[in-house]
């Protein structure tokens, strides 16, 4: 029985972070326990049959810029257990009413040919960064530190702090190019035009040419059995379908590592942490909520820009000025009949995801965190905006608003998908100014709430494991990993 034998580590909740806590754990020999709430290991990185036998739906999370570009996540050997990444031709679209899109290709120049007057522009804005993202993301994929290129960090910070609406409009003319901005920042879940919302776009953004956005084959839970059977390899042991209420309900163990929220860790550690830090846990804002839809469909979805379906995700939202309009509302708990709209059409380019002629497709909304109010006919409306006669070919829908969002995932309070509302207070010292530490000694946070925050990328695990071991086993070995960037990188960060 796990409760009768003492850990060097136990973990709680099997999300990517809390994986990768446990496998940090665990390549430096220390015994480790996860403790996971549900029936399957992953948390945001699940797949199920959501509508129809045989039609395999990603239940939160499918695409994976952050994850192919992280650089734990690179270290790991995870194609030995199982895991394949499919590149759609082209990363994303974003469709415009008059039945064109502009088309994010690997390719810069490519991209930039697209876009007329602002092609120079695009290249200026992104070249620089795809070409640096080989150092960039371990900048970026940190907590705050002193970068180790300083001038190209400043160079990047510049522009990242700024409103995502003006970085848009100082630097294209034209309105392609600035809805293509746009639609690469709201995935921020901020209004555009807070400061630092600029960041997720220039992110995102130099992601798409440096390592694409690819998804999983066979879904995403695939991923997450990676790791997990990556974790099993190195001597860790995983307990689903425990929940842990109290940090009482766990075995014996120097250091405890919880993959939760702030207001969760505060219930779960209870009075071992102090009356005060609590109250900071307490007043962590969460952030917007994502009202999801998931899709059996009969035949492809038929795009009036044939290039959408180039591109795994397409961003529906038409102009800078609608998807600034919409987001801005929904922040201040507003709901628009023309939300701004991410899709993700897994089937074209995974055949696993549906049965021969049939497809998945998925979306989300923005809503206010925990908004009751049903979305389906304004997410459908918005597919169809650019899609006509997509509700003609829909043969079963699962809807998840917030509530669901949350019962498949307890760390999702409220239907926030970012552990936390990415304002410029949060965005660098989350959920506290301790970071991953709390007062109860051996107890650590290591959710999405810490840094540098929300996305599949495993760094928050990572970071809070290298930080309990140091203080707790006194250990500062290297991991055993296969990338001397990663060493010479990240490791960097924790000295």
């Amino acid at each position: 029985m796990a409760e009768s034998k003492k850990y060097d580590a136990v973990v709680v909740g099997g999300g990517p972070n809390g994986l990768a806590a446990a496998i940090t754990i665990a390549q430096s020999g220390h015994s480790v326990a996860l403790f996971e709430a549900n029936e399957t290991i992953g948390g945001c990185v699940r797949s199920a049959a959501l509508t129809l036998p045989h039609f395999a739906h990603d239940i939160c999370s499918s695409v994976y810029p952050l994850a192919i570009g992280s650089p734990f996540f690179r270290a790991l050997p995870l194609e030995n257990f199982g895991l394949q990444w499919i590149q759609s031709p082209a990363s994303l679209a974003h469709p415009f009413d008059d039945g064109s899109a502009v088309v994010v290709e690997r390719s810069i120049e490519a991209t930039s040919a697209a876009l007329a007057d602002d092609a120079a522009a695009y290249r200026r804005l992104f070249e620089p960064l795809t070409r640096q993202w080989n150092g960039l993301d371990v900048e970026l994929l940190a907590p705050l530190h002193w970068p180790r290129h300083p001038l190209n960090f400043m160079r990047f910070g510049l522009k990242a702090l700024q409103p995502a609406r003006r970085l848009a409009e100082s630097c294209f003319r034209g309105s392609r190019a600035r809805a293509l901005f746009a639609g690469l920042a709201a995935h921020a879940m901020l209004p555009l035009d807070f400061l630092a919302s600029a960041g997720f776009g220039l992110v995102l953004g130099a992601s798409a040419h440096a390592v694409g956005w690819p998804i999983v084959r066979g879904g995403a839970q695939n991923l997450a059995d990676a790791l997990c059977r990556y974790l099993q390899s190195l001597g860790g042991e995983i307990f689903l379908n425990r929940t842990v209420r109290t940090l009482d309900d766990l075995p014996a163990a120097l250091i405890v590592l919880c993959d939760l929220t702030p207001q969760q860790l505060s219930s779960v550690a209870g009075t071992r942490l102090s009356g005060k830090f609590r109250r900071r846990l307490n007043q962590f804002r969460y952030g917007m909520g994502a009202f999801k839809i998931d899709w059996a469909l009969s035949k492809p979805v038929p795009w009036k820009a044939a290039a959408c379906a180039r591109a795994a995700t397409v961003h529906l939202g038409g102009t800078l000025e609608q998807i600034c309009a919409s987001e801005r509302a929904t922040w201040r708990g507003f709901q628009t009949s023309a939300p701004f709209v991410l899709a993700v059409q897994p089937s074209l380019f995974d055949r696993t995801r549906a049965p021969a002629g049939n497809h998945t497709l998925w979306a989300y909304c923005h809503v206010p965190n925990g908004s009751e109010l049903n979305m389906t006919d304004a997410i459908e409306s918005q597919v169809e905006r650019f899609a006509p006669g997509f509700r003609k070919i829909i043969m079963a829908r699962n809807v998840a608003p917030p509530r669901e969002l949350t019962r498949r995932n307890a760390n999702l309070i409220g239907g926030d998908i970012n552990g936390g509302a990415p304002i410029l207070k949060q965005l660098f010292l989350r959920p506290t100014a301790s970071l991953y530490k709390t007062p109860a000694k051996g107890v650590y946070i290591c959710s999405s709430s810490t840094p540098p925050g929300g996305g599949v990328h495993g760094m928050c695990g990572y970071f809070a494991a290298r930080q309990a071991m140091r203080e707790c086993f006194n250990d500062n070995t290297l991991l055993d990993s296969r990338s001397s960037r990663l060493e010479a990188g990240v490791e960097h960060h924790d000295s």
